[in-house]
Formats: C-alpha cells, structure tokens, sequence
C-alpha cells in the first residue's frame, strides 16, 4: 500500500526557516501579513502632501506628566497663595484626591534664558544653553487626567487605545528612507509606560507601520546574532529557497499577497542583521560627543544613551523615533523628584539638539518634548508636609524644536496660578494636526478606511496652530 504523504503547514515551515534567522523578525517586521499589501514596498519612501522642512521626528515624552509649575511656566502669585487651601471642581478631580489641600508655591527659582528670554526653572543648566531653539507652547489642553487614557490620547488621538500611535500615521504617509531598519523605532525604559505597547500600536493600519521598541539593557534586540554555526550564506540560501517555493505557491494560488508581506519582513530582518549592530554600537562615537550627551554618567547614562541612539537613528533615515523616560508622576516630594528627573534628562536633550544643529540634521528634524498632561498648583496628596502636584488636563508645556516650528517663542498662556490655559488655547488634535503640518502631511488627507469610514489621528478633524510653526 503506498503510503500517504505528510505535509508540513505552509506557516509552520515558513516559522522553522524564520528561526534560521536568529529570530531577529522584529514583531513590527513579522507581522506583516497584510490583506491590503499589494507587492508594493509599504515603506517606500513618499512625497508629503504639504512642503515641509521637517523628514523626521524625535519625540521625547516624559511620562507621568511633567509639573509645567515647575519647569517652564513661572506662577509668582503662588508665593502668595502658598498653603491657602485649596478646592476643584468635582469634574476634573482625579482619583488620587483626598484630605484637604493647599496651594503650593514652586520650590524651583526661574530665569530667563537666551535671547529669547524663554522661562525655565534654573536646574535646566544645559537646555537653557539651547533655548534659542525652542519653542514653547503653553495653550494646549488634555482631556484627560488619568495615565493610561490620557497617554494613549497623546500618542494615539484616542483616550481607550486601539488606535494607531502618531509615529505609525507618520511611516504610513511618508514611509522610511532606511529599507533595512523599521520606519518607527520606541525607545522605551525598562517598565514600559502605561497602556504598554498600545501606546506605540499600528492599530488599524497594517502592521509595517507599527513602533518597533528596542531594549534598554543588553542587546537591543533580542538574537540579533544568528545561531552559532548559522552563517549569512546559510541564511542567504534558506531565504532563497524560501523565496522559490513562495514563488511556485503563488503560481498556484493567484491574488494571495498575505505571503509576499511575510516575505518582505524576513528579507528586511536578513539586512537589519547586516546593519543595526554598527547602529546601536556607541563605541565609535567620539570621546567629546560621548561626554556631551552624560553617556557615562550615573545620573545621565540611561537617557543619553537614548538620545544619542535616536540621532544615529534619524541620521539613517528612521522616520519616527520615540523615546520615553518615566515617573514625572510628582505627587508627593516635588523638589526632590523633579530635581533627580530634570537631572537625568536635561544634558542629553540640550545635546541632542546640539548635535542635531552641529552635523545640519535639526532643520529636517522634529524634535517634540511633552508629557500627558499637567499638574495642579495645589500639594497632591501630603497635605502641606512633602508638597506635590496633582494630575492637570487643562494646562501643560509643550515644547517644539527644529523642522521648521517657530524658534525662539513661547505661545499662548495659562492663568496666573497655571491652573488652566487661556490663551491660544488649543486641544490635543489640533497639536497632532500641527506636527503632521511640520512633517508635510494634511490630516484630512491622510486617511484610512476601517470599519466602515475613512480615519484619521484627529479622530474628526483639527486645525493646525499656525504660530508654532515658523
């Protein structure tokens, strides 16, 4: 009796010769089997629909919601009000409330920085040194005051998730000039902020746009190597034999183009193994540039290593990067935790921009510097013992530099307490609208039809803050 033959599925065995690959298929790269995916490259470079200076962006959230009061927007009337108590209304009281409470001066002094005369609190030793270069935004408005919603509304548009990140809307409309790395690189900490990695999803958009996080200890990737005894000849062949029995598949099954986005994503993880070592390799940065970031320094270390990584990034032609550095959450001990958290951060940002200015990459480059929301002028949670800040959604700073925002200026205003913004007052959409604008790209135009209607990051539209933008 002649006995059956036995077959392997098709996925399986497309998974056994992935793990040739080391497994270095990046969830952004091996989950690319898309029913709109036409043997077009998904992430060709594109032409804007708008001029535009701005080719990249860099976005650095401080997650937990950084105290305005207490970095870029001076509040004097608050010395006067200091431990008067204080009441909000029941709409906007966050969950952390409770006990009376009283209004809280800044424990920071301030001054003017630059020709500009930008406001900043003086621990910002080294952005103040670039302040030239910012501009600051003090009209923007959350409506949120929780993390989780209110971090999703910042990176997504939309407050419960789902919806693709802001870097996602950006590789979709304008693809990647790097074909061998992700368009959308997440350079998380250790604890990914809340929400997880929804807050950098693909969400309905195929998944070649989705952010790709890389580690932030050891390898950036995991098995980025291949196997011991697995050599790039090996890999070669196996991707060509693989590329031979797809061919002879889709001869036999005509219009199913699931499988030629599956094998872009393995061709992409082959040549990512042939670059993003070099990349992620600091070792062949200069001493100076090294020691101008904080790589190095205890209190620096972790986020220079970032912002360096994100130049070298953008400098390769990765669209969109973001980086998160987290626990801006200052309920309690305001002084001592903003003062740790400013440290860790100001050197690699003001280098950074420095940098970018140095090698002619920050007129083409987006730099976005923002948290989810605000804080209150009132102590948190202590009650007049260790001042704080609770969460704010009606006032925040948002602060832009290069690709083409407007230098130099600081737009719109809160009141005199920073309890709420009330001029050039604008929400989250209409700031998602004005980076779109910077990068060349139309919100109304960049569309995506799912579940029935065209979709956009504004969710229904926005308008664009014009003096943002130079």
């Amino acid at each position: 009796m002649k006995q059956a033959r036995q077959f392997v599925p098709r996925r399986e065995f497309l998974y056994s010769l992935g793990a040739s690959l080391g497994s270095v298929a990046l969830s952004s790269l091996l989950s690319a089997e898309e029913p709109t995916y036409r043997g077009a490259n998904p992430l060709a470079p594109k032409s804007g629909h708008l001029p535009a200076k701005a080719k990249s962006c860099i976005f650095l959230f401080m997650e937990g919601g950084p105290s305005h009061i207490d970095t870029f927007d001076p509040k004097p009337k608050l010395r006067e009000m200091h431990l008067q108590e204080f009441h909000r209304d029941g709409e906007d009281k966050s969950a952390m409330e409770s006990g009376k409470r009283y209004f809280v001066e800044s424990p920071f002094e301030f001054r003017k920085a630059g020709r500009s005369g930008a406001d900043m609190a003086q621990n910002w030793e080294h952005l103040a040194g670039v302040a030239d270069e910012l501009c600051f935004y003090r009209g923007c408005q959350a409506e949120s005051v929780n993390h989780p919603t209110a971090l999703y509304h910042m990176n997504t548009g939309n407050r419960f998730g789902g919806d693709p990140a802001i870097g996602s809307w950006v590789t979709y409309g304008l693809g990647s000039e790097n074909q061998d790395l992700p368009g959308f690189i997440v350079l998380p900490e250790l604890a990914y902020p809340q929400g997880g990695a929804a807050n950098w999803s693909n969400g309905f958009l195929p998944a070649h746009y989705q952010g790709t996080p890389l580690r932030p200890q050891g390898s950036p990737i995991l098995n980025l190597q291949p196997p011991a005894g697995i050599t790039p000849e090996h890999q070669r062949a196996n991707l060509d034999l693989l590329a031979k029995l797809n061919r002879r598949h889709m001869e036999e099954n005509p219009g199913n183009d699931e499988l030629a986005a599956r094998v872009d994503s393995y061709e992409r993880a082959f040549r990512m193994q042939m670059q993003a070592p070099e990349i992620f390799d600091l070792k062949s940065e200069d001493a100076r540039t090294l020691a101008m970031y904080g790589v190095g320094d205890e209190s620096t270390d972790a986020f220079a290593r970032r912002c360096l990584l994100a130049r070298r990034l953008v400098e390769r032609g990765v669209r969109f990067v973001q980086l998160y550095a987290g626990t801006w959450d200052s309920h309690d001990y305001i002084h001592r935790a903003h003062t740790s958290l400013i440290e860790s951060v100001d050197r690699p940002i003001a280098a950074l921009i420095q940098d970018l200015r140095q090698r002619g990459l920050l007129d083409e480059t987006l730099v976005v510097w923002c948290g989810e929301f605000g804080r209150s002028p009132d102590n948190g949670v202590r009650g007049g013992v260790a001042y704080g800040r609770d969460h704010n959604a009606k006032a925040m700073t948002v602060w832009l530099a290069g690709g083409g925002s407007n230098a130099g200026h600081t737009i719109g205003a809160t009141d005199e307490l920073g309890a709420e913004a009330v001029e050039a007052v604008h929400p989250i959409r209409d700031l998602h609208v004005t980076l779109l604008k910077l990068l060349g790209l139309d919100d109304n135009r960049l569309t995506y039809f799912h579940a029935g209607r065209f979709k956009q990051l504004s969710q229904f539209g926005g308008k664009a803050i014009g003096e943002l933008i130079a």
